[in-house]
């Protein structure tokens, strides 16, 4: 069994995501979700504060803002909302002043997940490994968290497709039959091609009335909601959720319309 005191000690509010995940089988195999994902997370950070690009910059610490709270980083979390909110205020000069401490705490989290977890690190799902025979919903967010933490609560009832940003949401829903899109839960705030031009894409092809469409996002703002519901979704939910609350929507948004 593993050493929960070892999580406690450094800080992380494990009771905080318990109220999120349940248990703490789910909760560790998430944290293999993390450690899977956040070094590629960390360089394209780097990435985007190097070439001084502030928008994108702000997505990717909004999306390690939210992995952080869901797995009860506290101080990782407030350290990445402060890196967002100055990003999009296009403040290159505390992104530069404060990146290190942004990356310091992240390494020293990373370290403690690795410690509790030991050698015991799963390999992540690939939505390569899934096939467009059958029906299926798509889970569409730039969070491997949020999309395994989705795959895991529905894994025994649905096929599951995910993609990690619009560009791949649009690849798949474009070669798909969208019949058998069962339904879509997509993010607004991610890199490349955001959840807005899913939506446009939604639009201009005529596929609402075929492919029932959720929002899942962190953003709650009343801009982005207004902004939302003048498309033709079924609904909404906002970041953080727990397993009861994502069960509704998924079952509202799949029986929309029958």
């Amino acid at each position: 069994m593993k050493d929960k005191t070892i999580l406690l000690n450094n800080g992380v509010d494990v009771d905080a995501s318990l109220e999120l995940f349940g248990d703490m089988e789910t909760y560790n195999e998430t944290l293999n979700d993390f450690l899977e994902s956040v070094f590629e997370k960390l360089e394209e950070i780097k990435k985007y504060k190097e070439t001084k690009d502030m928008p994108n910059y702000a997505i990717l610490v909004h999306s390690l803002k939210s992995d952080s709270k869901y797995l009860g980083f506290t101080k990782l979390a407030e350290l990445s909302y402060q890196h967002e909110l100055e990003s999009k205020a296009n403040n290159l000069e505390f992104v530069l002043e404060h990146y290190d401490e942004l990356v310091n705490e992240a390494n020293r989290v990373i370290n403690v997940v690795q410690k509790y977890l030991g050698e015991n690190v799963n390999a992540k799902e690939h939505s390569a490994n899934k096939t467009l025979e059958n029906d299926f919903i798509l889970i569409v967010d730039d969070s491997d968290i949020i999309r395994n933490f989705i795959q895991k609560i529905f894994k025994d009832q649905y096929e599951i497709m995910v993609a990690k940003d619009g560009k791949e949401a649009i690849d798949i829903i474009s070669v798909a039959d969208p019949s058998k899109v069962g339904g879509l839960f997509l993010d607004l705030n991610m890199p490349n091609i955001d959840g807005f031009q899913v939506l446009d894409y939604l639009k201009e092809n005529n596929l609402f009335e075929v492919i029932p469409t959720s929002i899942i996002t962190g953003d709650d703002s009343k801009e982005a909601i207004d902004r939302a519901f003048k498309y033709p979704i079924v609904d909404m939910l906002n970041k953080p959720f727990n397993e009861k609350e994502a069960k509704l929507i998924v079952q509202k948004t799949i029986n929309h319309g029958k």
